[in-house]
């Protein structure tokens, strides 16, 4: 149910008020992207809100922080460029994301955090998920003392025959 919008008149013109901002936190919300933020450790404001609904609202996928400026952008959310490197970062760090690096300067933010690896398609610049049932990795050497293996992240890198 969404609040009522309540407008005032400012020396600009109407301006929103205070209850027509938590109208469009709650729609921009969907269904508990406040609660899932709350529950990673992280404040929901306006822009995580708004930027974890794009993220998660699409099904499991792979962005770079360019894609999501530009869906950000496109569907009329300010944000600059540096807030949505900010919050994929903090989102990685909560748990939300899983950041893939295919070379030195390039990332892609995977909204799946399960345990799978990737293909990635050169050619196009696309990940692919594989399954992690359907991949073994052996061999791995013991890690130096005083540190402890944290995950293994496998890209095997294509390009269409």
């Amino acid at each position: 149910m969404k609040r009522a919008v309540t407008l005032r008149k400012g020396r600009t013109g109407i301006k929103r008020g205070r209850k027509a901002d938590m109208s469009r936190r709650k729609t921009l919300d969907g269904e508990g992207t406040g609660a899932r933020l709350k529950a990673a450790g992280l404040r929901p404001t306006r822009q995580r809100v708004a930027l974890a609904g794009l993220l998660f609202g699409h099904g499991d996928r792979h962005l770079t922080a360019e894609t999501l400026h530009g869906e950000a952008m496109a569907g009329g959310i300010r944000v600059s460029l540096a807030t949505v490197y900010n919050t994929l970062h903090q989102f990685t760090e909560a748990g939300l994301l899983r950041q893939v690096s295919v070379d030195a300067g390039r990332s892609y933010f995977d909204t799946n955090v399960d345990a799978h690896q990737h293909f990635y398609a050169e050619d196009e610049g696309t990940l692919i998920d594989i399954p992690g049932e359907s991949i073994a990795v052996a061999g791995i050497p013991a890690p130096p003392k005083g540190t402890a293996i944290d995950r293994v992240d496998v890209v095997i890198r294509i390009r269409r025959a």
